[in-house]
C-alpha cells in the first residue's frame, strides 16, 4: 500500500496511541499499593481475552481451525511470553519505584535494544545512522538514570524500577523481532488466515497461561491482597480497553495509511503526555533533564529512522 499524506484523521489516529500508553503507565503507578503488580498483568490480560473472544472466536471456532493453532504452538507460545507474560509485568513491577515520566523515556530508547537484539541473534548488522542514532537515544537514557548528572555515572545508584525497563524492552525487542521474523508455520502461505484480532487473541491466550502463572507465585512468595474498589475496577477497564486493545487497532490504521516511518516520530509523544499525566494526576513535576532526556531521545530516533532518499524504512513495533 503507497503511503499517504499525512491528514487530521492520521494525526488523530497516531496521537491516541501514545496517549493511552502514557496513561498505562500512570495508572499502573496509580495501581501500586492497590494491585500487585504481576498480578495486574495477568488480570489485564485475563480482561482483554473475556473482551477480545467473541471478535477472534473464528479462530477457535472449528476443530481444523483449533488444529491450526495447535500446530503452531510453540511460535505463539514464545510471543504470549515476551509479548503478554514479561513485558508488561516487568513494567508494573519497575513503577513501583520509578516513575511514568522516567519508565516511557527510558521504554523511548527501545530501538537500541532492537538493534542489540537485531545484530546477535537475526544477523542484522546496524547502519552508521542507526549506530548514531543509538549513541545519542543511548545518552538520554543515561541523563534520565543519573537524574541529570552524568558525571554520577561512575558511582550512580540506580532505582530498581529504572534496571527493570532494561529486561523489559530487551522482552519487547524479542517480540518484534519475533513477529518481524517469524517462525516458518507462521509466515506467507504455512499462516492461516488470522486477522489482527484473532491473533491477539491467540497471543493472549498463550500468554496469560505464563501471566497466570507468574502471578500465583507472586501471590505465594508475597501474600498481598487486591483492594477492590471503583477507582480499581476502573484502571483495570481502562489498562484492558485502552492501552491493549483501542491503541493497537488505532495504530494499525494510522500505520497502514502513512507508513511505519513516519508513524514512528509519533512513539516520541509517550513521554510528553506521561510528563503532563503524571504532573496532573500524582503531583510528581518533570524535571529539567527529563526534557534534555526526551531532546536526545528523539534526537537519536530521528537520525536512526531516517533513509537515505529512495529507500523505505522498516516496520517498527511499539511497546504499551
Amino acid at each position: 500500500m503507497t503511503a499517504q499524506a499525512l491528514n487530521l484523521r492520521h494525526v488523530l489516529l497516531l496521537t491516541v496511541p501514545p496517549l493511552l500508553w502514557a496513561g498505562n503507565a500512570v495508572t499502573g503507578r496509580l495501581m501500586v499499593g492497590l494491585v500487585p503488580p504481576i498480578t495486574l498483568n495477568a488480570l489485564r490480560w485475563l480482561l482483554v481475552l473475556v473482551l477480545l473472544l467473541p471478535l477472534g472466536w473464528p479462530a477457535l471456532a472449528t476443530p481444523a481451525a483449533r488444529r491450526q493453532v495447535i500446530e503452531r504452538w510453540k511460535p505463539l507460545a514464545l510471543l504470549g511470553l515476551v509479548g503478554v507474560g514479561s513485558y508488561n509485568a516487568l513494567q508494573y513491577m519497575a513503577l513501583t519505584t520509578s516513575t511514568p515520566l522516567n519508565i516511557t523515556l527510558i521504554a523511548a530508547a527501545s530501538p537500541l535494544c532492537m538493534m542489540v537484539v537485531g545484530a546477535l541473534f537475526y544477523g542484522q548488522r546496524p547502519s552508521r545512522r542507526g549506530l548514531a542514532g543509538a549513541a545519542l537515544s543511548l545518552v538520554g537514557v543515561a541523563a534520565v538514570l543519573t537524574r541529570g548528572d552524568l558525571r554520577a555515572l561512575s558511582s550512580v545508584q540506580f532505582v530498581a524500577g529504572d534496571l527493570l525497563m532494561l529486561p523489559a524492552m530487551a522482552s519487547w525487542a524479542f517480540y518484534s523481532w519475533m513477529l518481524a521474523r517469524p517462525a516458518p508455520s507462521m509466515r506467507g502461505a504455512q499462516r492461516p488466515a488470522w486477522d489482527a484480532t484473532a491473533f491477539l487473541l491467540l497471543q493472549t491466550i498463550f500468554g496469560l497461561a505464563w501471566a497466570g502463572a507468574a502471578a500465583a507465585a507472586e501471590m505465594m512468595v508475597v501474600p498481598d491482597r487486591i483492594h477492590w474498589t471503583a477507582g480499581t475496577m476502573l484502571a483495570m477497564a481502562y489498562i484492558a480497553i485502552g492501552p491493549s486493545i483501542a491503541a493497537y487497532l488505532c495504530w494499525g490504521r494510522g500505520v497502514a495509511a502513512v507508513g511505519p516511518a513516519t508513524a514512528a516520530f509519533f512513539v516520541n509523544l509517550t513521554p510528553l503526555f506521561a510528563a503532563l499525566l503524571q504532573a496532573v494526576l500524582l503531583g510528581e513535576p518533570p524535571r529539567p533533564y527529563h526534557a534534555a532526556a526526551f531532546v536526545l531521545i528523539v534526537g537519536g530516533i530521528v537520525v536512526s529512522s531516517s533513509r537515505p532518499r529512495g529507500s523505505a524504512g522498516a516496520d517498527q513495533k511499539v511497546p504499551g
